[in-house]
């Protein structure tokens, strides 16, 4: 078996020669990271809608004793997931959940990593919602409300497609946090990136050198991903504006409206 050439010396040609070599391991980790942290956000952002829309529902004097009680229920159990997976790190929640829930289950690490990515987003996920519910103006609750709909027609119908397009930048945020937080799952011998580049340093003992090369892949997903989420933003928020001020009333009419007024 033919020996591999001894890697540079110097940090740049090694990590270049590094990342030559060892590219398809790379680009596994990279398969791996992406499809944790785009399935975990997605999951999370469902769990966030739910739970951030049962969040912003308040009791109202006309709801009966049963439906206050419910929601008092329904507030307090959120509440205490938000509380627990946004006060602990990942890294814990991840071992704990995983051995905890392996006897039962006889799961995957990469099913119970992008569980426990589900779970933790889920609970961030759901603030942000709540925030971008309160940005909603209260107007449209009042409107939908006087059309006869229901506190549950009102959020899920009305109010929830509003704080979703307030939030996204937020939510887009959290999908660029999910692509760097996957590699605590390395604990649960998750093969993401971080897990690739720690193996691939071990067996030559260049850890500086690999490392670089993992710090410039990430950098370069977290940036593309940004490029591409601030894409979607501003084709979410194009308004009115630019298109023609009016398809139906002629120039010339619009000009004389313009002189009356003054």
């Amino acid at each position: 078996m033919m020996m591999l050439a001894k890697l540079p010396d110097n940090l740049f040609p090694a990590a270049f020669e590094i990342l030559k070599r060892y590219w398809p391991s790379f680009f596994l980790g990279v398969k791996t990271t992406l499809l944790i942290a785009l399935t975990g956000t997605l999951v999370g952002l469902i769990i966030g809608l739910f739970v951030g829309g049962i969040r912003a529902i308040r009791k109202e004097p006309r709801d009966r004793r049963s439906v206050k009680i419910t929601k008092t229920f329904f507030y307090l159990i959120t509440t205490i997931y938000i509380e627990v997976f946004r006060g602990t790190p990942m890294m814990v929640q991840a071992v704990f959940i995983y051995y905890a829930l392996k006897p039962t289950l006889s799961w995957s690490p990469i099913v119970a990593g992008i569980f426990v990515i589900s779970i933790n987003t889920g609970a961030y996920m759901a603030e942000i919602i709540r925030s971008g519910i309160q940005s909603v103006d209260k107007g449209q609750t009042e409107a939908a409300r006087s059309l006869g709909m229901s506190s549950l027609q009102t959020m899920f119908l009305v109010i929830l497609p509003q704080a979703i397009k307030n939030a996204f930048p937020a939510m887009g945020n959290e999908f660029i946090v999910n692509i760097k937080d996957s590699s605590v799952l390395n604990a649960i011998s998750v093969t993401e990136l971080f897990f690739q580049s720690s193996s691939i340093a071990g067996s030559i003992f260049r850890y500086t050198d690999t490392f670089l090369v993992t710090a410039c892949i990430y950098l370069v997903l977290t940036f593309s991903t940004s490029r591409i989420l601030l894409f979607i933003e501003k084709r979410m928020n194009r308004t009115v504006s630019s298109y023609p001020v009016s398809q139906t009333v002629p120039a010339a009419m619009e000009m004389d409206t313009h002189h009356l007024e003054n």
